[in-house]
């Protein structure tokens, strides 16, 4: 595959590079960032956004989301390289895996049934996204709970105004893997509509890593997975629209019995979700009401089985408002209901929160953010959030840019109400949040260098305490820092990010505040670089370093060092057919492929997807 790669690069020096010097012609500071709920300009916030792109998404087919999202500065998605059934954990800036909140088209998703709440990442695959935004530090005074190291926010395709299109892609891979996707999409004038299946099957591998000596055969730990997405946008007149969405996830996953230890175990995961986006907009702001109704039912088959099933209904209504050129107005309430409907006696909580943000953009050099919330719990009663955020451009070329912040999470529904050590005296986690940095941009974006620096500081950390239960625990601090330079000359574009973290934290193993972080190694690199070969021709390969780290083993109940490894993901792309079609190649290899086995679970190792996807008008 390198040497594809070669001759693609070689390729390069005599084949017309003038459509790929168009791509980009959008700069990044004029991307339009949605998550803010205010709609800025990129160059117009001081908060660290990232934006993955629809052209980065378009080649990623090969990818899962978690692995794309694991590519990220900052970002760790335990098992995004391990076998594809297991769990995917996100550790947003060295919190822990439930400290960071997505959305989907702008609306909090939640999963009650669990005891973090956080979102998986396997309901949606990479092809049913448009972008992606990726906003870094506490969020809370936006977005309310668990927003407080991050938050990602998933913009989904949409139908066209012009006629119809049926669109689709279908891959094989190692370990027996397929992948399909049929949609159809397209729309008339004040319609329009996105609707699609996806399937998605594969033998996988042993989750369990065989011991040294053991002469048995461990079966393979697979997964199927069946997915039906439909959106719609009904324009009823200049000023209103509406655009309902509909989803249903299936997922049956085969597991192991733990380190080294070989089950026939599986769960069934199903999920709904419906809801809609309603906007008025008139000269100078608009009204935006965002509903969502979303079940989750985990079934695990196993030594220890169990049926976790949660519901959440969140309503979220905000009004924008500029107050002349040059300074906006956010005023917006939320309200969250969440069911544990598995449980016996159905327990169910409610969030209200209020919130507002001022935005001062383009006065001269400076820009600035200032946001309050107020939430009101059932159980705990009240809290503030706030957040400040000044930048300063001082010249064109270089941003300077801060913030200072609160966040916040509640106790999800198991802690207040389960049946293992249920807490209702427990008051909210909370943070203090600190975020500095530089951007740097010349020749129109074609060589930028962002650095940022941040510290956090949790407090009233919950925690599960054997015997007594769920209990709210001392401090606990993170900080870090990340460099993300990018360069695009010609037809090659070069990204990367070196990210540094380092805290402490309460552990299962020590029952004990401890100066390391579980899965969170303290150094991470990562470079992605791509060529646009020919007009037709596209490739790229990625690498990514992941450093010394720390885990739990629960067989020994010791705290075991794990080696650092290394990830290297070659891709290709041909497009046929005025670029209707296009065949790809995706091929990924984990160096130090026994990095995992010390505690005894299996990495993937190398694989491969390559596959069609095509655009039929």
């Amino acid at each position: 595959m390198l040497t594809v790669a070669g001759l693609g690069l070689a390729q390069l020096m005599i084949s017309q590079v003038a459509n790929a010097q168009t791509q980009d012609s959008l700069q990044l500071k004029d991307v339009v960032i949605s998550a803010t709920k205010n709609d800025q300009k990129q160059s117009q916030t001081g908060k660290v956004v990232t934006i993955i792109s629809r052209e980065v998404l378009e080649r990623s087919n090969g990818k899962s989301l978690p692995e794309l999202i694991s590519e990220q500065a900052g970002i760790i998605v335990a098992g995004a390289s391990s076998n594809p059934g297991l769990n995917k954990s996100v550790f947003f800036r060295g919190a822990g895996s439930a400290y960071s909140i997505v959305l989907i088209d702008g609306i909090v998703q939640n999963d009650p049934s669990g005891n973090g709440g956080a979102f998986d990442l396997r309901l949606i695959s990479i092809d049913q996204i448009d972008h992606i935004e990726i906003l870094r530090g506490g969020q809370s005074t936006i977005y309310g709970s668990d927003a407080v190291a991050g938050v990602i926010n998933i913009i989904t395709k949409k139908g066209g105004p012009n006629g119809n299109t049926i669109y689709g892609v279908a891959s094989a891979g190692s370990y027996e893997t397929y992948k399909g996707t049929i949609g159809l999409n397209g729309g008339v004038e004040g319609f329009s509509y996105n609707i699609n299946y996806t399937h998605h099957k594969t033998d996988g591998i042993s989750e369990a890593a065989n011991p040294v000596g053991n002469a048995s055969v461990f079966d393979k730990d697979g997964f199927k997975t069946d997915a039906l997405n439909a959106n719609f946008g009904i324009k009823l007149d200049n000023h209103f629209s509406v655009n309902p969405f509909v989803r249903y996830y299936y997922g049956n996953y085969q597991f192991d019995g733990g380190a080294f230890t070989d089950a026939n175990n599986y769960s069934i995961l199903k999920n709904f979700a419906a809801g809609t986006n309603a906007k008025y907009e008139f000269a100078t702001g608009k009204v935006t009401l965002n509903y969502s109704f979303e079940s989750t039912r985990n079934d695990a088959h196993s030594q220890y089985p169990s049926v976790n099933e949660g519901r959440v209904s969140v309503l979220d209504l905000f009004y924008n408002q500029k107050l002349g050129n040059k300074l906006d107005l956010l005023i917006g309430i939320d309200n969250r209901v969440m069911k544990l409907s598995s449980a016996t006696n159905k327990p169910e909580t409610n969030i209200f929160a209020a919130y507002s943000s001022l935005f001062l953009h383009d006065l001269s050099v400076f820009n600035l953010e200032v946001g309050g919330r107020y939430n009101k719990h059932e159980q705990y009663g009240e809290n503030y959030t706030y957040s400040i955020t000044p930048s300063i451009n001082i010249i064109k070329e270089i941003k300077l840019f801060g913030t200072v912040s609160t966040a916040f999470k509640v106790p999800t529904l198991n802690m207040l109400f389960g049946q293992f050590g249920a807490n209702l005296d427990l008051k909210p986690e909370k943070s203090q949040n600190y975020e500095a940095g530089v951007n740097f941009s010349f020749a129109d974006d074609q060589f930028s260098l962002r650095l940022a620096g941040y510290k956090r500081d949790l407090t009233d950390a919950i925690i599960y305490a054997y015997p007594n239960g769920y209990i709210n625990q001392v401090s606990q601090k993170t900080k870090g820092f990340e460099v993300e330079p990018a360069a695009k000359f010609s037809v090659f574009n070069i990204n990367g990010y070196y990210a540094y973290v380092e805290g402490n934290e309460f552990n299962f193993v020590d029952n004990a505040i401890a100066n390391y972080l579980f899965r969170r190694p303290k150094h991470t690199f990562g470079i992605t670089a791509g060529a646009q070969a020919t007009s037709n021709l596209y490739l790229s390969a990625n690498y990514r370093y992941f450093g010394k780290r720390t885990d739990g083993n629960f067989t020994t109940y010791t705290v075991d060092n794990l080696p650092a490894y290394q990830l290297l993901n070659a891709y290709a792309e041909y497009a046929l057919a005025k670029k209707r079609v296009k065949l790809f190649f995706d091929a990924k290899n984990i160096l130090n492929k026994k990095y995992n086995e010390i505690i005894g679970y299996n990495s993937l190792g190398f694989n491969f997807n390559t596959g069609v996807i095509f655009n039929i008008h």
